[in-house]
C-alpha cells in the first residue's frame, strides 16, 4: 500500500513539474490572422486607383470646360466680326447715298 501511495505521489509531482495543470481549462485554438501588410498594400492600391479615377474625371471636366470656353470665345469673335461687317456695309451704304 505504501508503494502505491509513493507511486501516486511521484506521478503527481512529476506531472506538476512538467507543467500539466488539472484545474486550468484548455485554451481554445486561435484562428490564423491575415497578414496586415497585405491588407495595407491592397488598401493603398485601392486608394491609388481611386485617385487615378478622380484625376481622369477632373481632366475630362476641365477639357469640357475648356471646350465650352473656346466655343464661347469663337461665338463672341464671330458676333464681333458680323457686327463689324454690318457697320462697314452701313457706312458703305451711307456713302453711296451721300454721293448720289
Amino acid at each position: 500500500m505504501k508503494k502505491m501511495l509513493k507511486l501516486v505521489v511521484v506521478a503527481l509531482v512529476t506531472l506538476a513539474f512538467s507543467a500539466v495543470s488539472f484545474a486550468a481549462p484548455a485554451t481554445p485554438a486561435t484562428p490564423a490572422t491575415p497578414a496586415s501588410p497585405a491588407v495595407e498594400k491592397s488598401e493603398k492600391v485601392e486608394k491609388k486607383a481611386e485617385k487615378k479615377a478622380e484625376k481622369k474625371v477632373e481632366k475630362k471636366v476641365e477639357k469640357k470646360v475648356e471646350a465650352k470656353e473656346k466655343k464661347a470665345s469663337k461665338a463672341k469673335a464671330k458676333a464681333k466680326a458680323k457686327k463689324a461687317d454690318e457697320k462697314k456695309e452701313e457706312k458703305k451704304a451711307e456713302k453711296k447715298a451721300e454721293t448720289k
